[in-house]
């Protein structure tokens, strides 16, 4: 049996209709699948850069999302729960946590997808996915660069740019009206690049790649349960061609959606998103 640190069994609603996806995902054995979820259920981050609070209940609304979702695609590749990491008193640790248990996926052999959380989630997620595969190069989704020189949810890609050797930045969804002028600054002298609204669908070309989707690129309207809010974001429909494009490149070797905040969330709307994206990139996965 596969021993994750740090974690808890995931939250599931109580029943599960047996024509849904969920009803598939094994939950106490990895055995026969290529795919590992794993809830990181913590907003310190979020707190620290003064954000909405709640996305610390996001993997709970995100299973609740999924158990409603969609139908048991027997083609598709097979997914086990690992759990949710326990948060630790300090950020720190937290994030110690978080990379003890993707490395542990990680060596049994599965893909790894996060569900979050605040964004500097991202940071010890994908810190353990550039130890097993250097030169990591990113694409990510997102209204902010997030590349804060502070601790807090602002600041994953700036630390795994500095601290875990990743090599570039590819960002779409930015919003320059929502993000200072040094971090900018900081993100291009670094290499980032970000990329027009209605740019074609296309995964770098770098060998290995992180993908990151914070659900703050969507527009508000499609996705009100957020940190922070997005009132000229994407459509649901433009942010799944993306999510099936990485989920079908074998260079992509890891997945989280952040920032899903059920507290802000009118009737569930956003977490139906989460899963649905969640969804559409297993759907791309099973094309490789």
């Amino acid at each position: 049996m596969l021993t994750i640190p740090h974690t808890n069994q995931g939250r599931w609603p109580s029943q599960i209709s047996a024509g849904r996806f969920a009803a598939s995902i094994q939950r106490d054995n990895h055995e026969g699948c290529r795919i590992a979820l794993l809830g990181l259920p913590d907003d310190t981050g979020v707190k620290l850069n003064h954000g909405r609070s709640g996305a610390a209940h996001g993997p709970k609304a995100f299973r609740e999302a999924l158990a409603g979702y969609g139908s048991n695609h027997s083609e598709w590749r097979r997914v086990f729960d690992a759990g949710d990491v326990e948060p630790a008193e300090s950020l720190e640790a937290t994030h110690d946590r978080v990379t003890a248990a993707t490395s542990a996926l990680l060596d049994a052999g599965l893909f790894p997808i996060a569900i979050g959380g605040g964004h500097d989630l991202t940071y010890p997620f994908v810190r353990a996915v550039a130890a097993k595969y250097p030169q990591l190069a990113a694409i990510y989704f997102d209204a902010h660069l997030d590349v804060r020189e502070t601790p807090g949810s602002g600041m994953p890609f700036r630390k795994l740019i500095e601290d875990c050797g990743v090599s570039s930045l590819h960002l779409h969804g930015y919003r320059p009206l929502v993000n200072a002028t040094e971090h900018h600054d900081w993100f291009t002298r670094h290499g980032g690049k970000h990329y027009p609204d209605g740019t074609p669908v296309s995964i770098p070309p770098e060998e290995n790649i992180f993908a990151s989707f914070d659900l703050d690129v969507l527009d508000a309207s499609h996705a009100p349960g957020v940190s922070a809010l997005n009132p000229a974001g994407w459509t649901v429909r433009e942010a799944e061609q993306w999510v099936r494009a990485c989920g079908k490149s074998p260079n992509v070797r890891c997945f989280d959606v952040m920032e899903l905040n059920p507290l802000r969330d009118a009737d569930g709307r956003t977490a139906r998103v989460a899963a649905h994206l969640f969804m559409t990139f297993i759907e791309g996965f099973s094309r490789r």
